[in-house]
């Protein structure tokens, strides 16, 4: 039985996790609350971009397009090359 709830509780900890936001950075096309919408793209897309931080560093983000046109980040990668 305490197999069961551990078990349990570490999906429920993993799964959560899985959905936790990203927040926007400065050069992230969401920071500072833009209101981003998007007139073509199909609801469920997602796109990049990819852009430079201060320290020279390569900061690639994934959005998502959500049904009001909308975006959301849904995920962000950053180079170790300086």
């Amino acid at each position: 039985m305490k197999t069961i709830i551990s078990a349990a509780l570490i999906s429920l900890a993993a799964g959560s996790a899985a959905f936790a936001a990203v927040e926007p950075i400065p050069g992230s096309i969401t920071y500072d609350n833009a209101n981003v919408q998007l007139e073509k793209a199909p609801a469920g897309s997602t796109f990049f971009h990819t852009f430079a931080n201060g320290d020279g560093r390569d900061v690639r983000e994934v959005y998502k397009v959500n049904a009001d046109k909308s975006v959301t980040l849904v995920n962000r990668t950053i180079s170790n090359a300086s």
